[in-house]
């Protein structure tokens, strides 16, 4: 089973809405971290500082560095659908 987060913006990011609504409809679970909130200053540090990302959604599988992605990415959605036995 993989593991998704998604860090987001909040729902007035129309990227990071899409991004959540193709991931679900893939049947792919995630867990969806609000870079806003001030409780999650650490995440926004990781984002930002570790990954080098200044936009949102950023999506990260099995917390592994190297896969990762910023924005709306519907072909690698798909891909990571594909990869888990998955479809859309």
């Amino acid at each position: 089973m993989i593991s998704v987060t998604i860090y987001t913006t909040g729902p007035q990011c129309a990227q990071c809405m899409l991004t959540k609504k193709v991931l679900a409809a893939s049947g792919i679970s995630y867990t969806d971290v609000d870079l806003r909130d001030a409780d999650n200053v650490a995440a926004r540090d990781y984002v930002t500082d570790d990954l080098g990302y200044s936009q949102a959604p950023v999506v990260v599988v099995d917390d592994e560095p190297q896969n990762h992605w910023s924005g709306f990415r519907d072909d690698l959605i798909r891909d990571l659908a594909s990869r888990s036995g998955l479809s859309r």
